[in-house]
């Protein structure tokens, strides 16, 4: 089910889990998402607890800490099994495209 549902990442999704390659609260993983994307990507608080939703629930993802309402995760194998797989995939429609555009572009 996830390989399926997550065969082919959102740009949310692609650089949250990029961005808990290393251990994050939500407002770090905000911030960290803008600032990999050089300000192309904002995730609001609805979004990303959506997705942290989904990724916690297909194991791609994992609580570190929790302390009051303060929670801290990280990416898990699988998830960065996606994460690469995506990153290869997004690799090879660019060489593709430049493949074939050449000049034309």
């Amino acid at each position: 089910m996830a390989r399926e549902q997550f065969q082919n990442l959102t740009e949310p999704m692609y650089y949250i889990l990029m961005s808990l390659l290393e251990e994050r609260c939500g407002v770090d993983i905000m911030q960290a998402v803008e600032e990999i994307s050089k300000g192309r990507v904002r995730v609001g608080p609805g979004t990303l607890y959506a997705l942290l939703g989904k990724f916690g629930k297909e194991n791609m993802i994992r609580e570190t800490e929790v302390q009051g309402r303060k929670r801290s995760y990280i990416i898990t194998d699988k998830g960065k099994e996606i994460l690469l797989d995506e990153y290869r995939r997004l690799i090879t429609m660019v060489s593709d495209g430049e493949g074939y555009m050449g000049d034309k572009a």
